[in-house]
């Protein structure tokens, strides 16, 4: 699914503003960078196919992406939603397996394309690099985990915890609270697996409670911790 076009322009920029960047040495960072190849997607834009053999690692600049797989019925699970200064497709360089999932935009994202040869090199070379990966794919473990504890929870606590979720992976904060992006009733859905008419009974009770507040791209949530004590 890798796709090289040398018409389309290289930001230094925006790659060096990607957190995995943040503390590397100069020289390090000009080295790691120089084949990035800067690319813009359109919304629904599939990035990667479960089962491919990919040539390179994907910093997310701009946008929002979804991971997703299939259950042995073939309905969609949606696994993670990532967003700006996160990276995805670095498990298949270092394995040398095929990708595991598919990958596809949520909105017109703006990605740069590492080689996966220059990432290795990257993580075997810069100690922090290696760090700055742990530290990632901990978090990731840990959401992995907290959503799994709450799997047998109430409908509300499961939807409070998917938007807590994309809050701490991908929250900004606004002038209202914390905004992550408002995504369909069916990604949110898939991502606590309930039943979509379920959310949206759910996103209204919390909506009346102040809890969050929506409007056509964003939602935001104003408390935190207040979002948090709905978690039983």
């Amino acid at each position: 699914m890798d796709r090289y076009n040398p018409r389309e322009p290289r930001d230094n920029s925006l790659i060096r503003s990607a957190p995995f960047f943040n503390e590397l040495p100069e020289e390090i960072i000009e080295k790691a960078i120089a084949h990035v190849v800067v690319r813009n997607h359109p919304q629904n834009q599939v990035i990667l196919l479960e089962n491919d053999w990919g040539s390179s690692v994907y910093f997310i600049l701009e946008g929002w992406v979804k991971i997703r797989t299939y259950n042995l019925d073939g309905k969609e699970i949606t696994l993670n939603v990532l967003g700006k200064g996160e990276l995805f497709g670095e498990m298949a360089p270092l394995d040398e397996v095929p990708r595991s999932t598919d990958v596809l935009t949520l909105v017109p994202t703006v990605i740069g394309n590492m080689p996966s040869n220059d990432f290795v090199q990257l993580l075997n070379t810069e100690p922090t690099a290696g760090i700055r990966l742990a530290q990632l794919m901990a978090r990731r473990l840990r959401q992995v985990n907290r959503r799994l504890r709450l799997r047998e929870s109430d409908s509300v606590s499961r939807v409070a915890d998917i938007l807590l979720f994309l809050a701490e992976g991908q929250g900004k904060p606004g002038d209202q609270g914390i905004e992550i992006p408002n995504l369909p009733h069916r990604e949110l859905s898939s991502l606590s697996g309930l039943a979509r008419e379920t959310v949206t009974r759910v996103l209204s009770k919390l909506e009346k409670k102040g809890l969050i507040q929506r409007d056509r791209d964003i939602l935001c949530i104003p408390d935190v911790d207040a979002l948090e004590r709905m978690l039983v």
